[in-house]
């Protein structure tokens, strides 16, 4: 798989999560700790997509 894809599909992963953490927040009776466990996968897949770009570029 070539950077691209994989930054490509790493940004998919990112928003869907980004739906998911909405969807839990916007609900009364979410889980607090499903929420946390969803927002740090986030981080964690933007620190590795900003990781991956800036070896990319440089």
């Amino acid at each position: 798989m070539s950077v691209n894809a994989h930054l490509q599909e790493l940004r998919r992963k990112h928003q869907t999560l980004s739906c998911q953490v909405e969807e839990a927040q916007r609900s009364p009776g979410s889980d607090g700790l499903q929420l946390s466990h969803l927002k740090k996968q986030k981080l964690q897949l933007k620190q590795e997509i900003e990781r991956l770009s800036v070896q990319q570029v440089g």
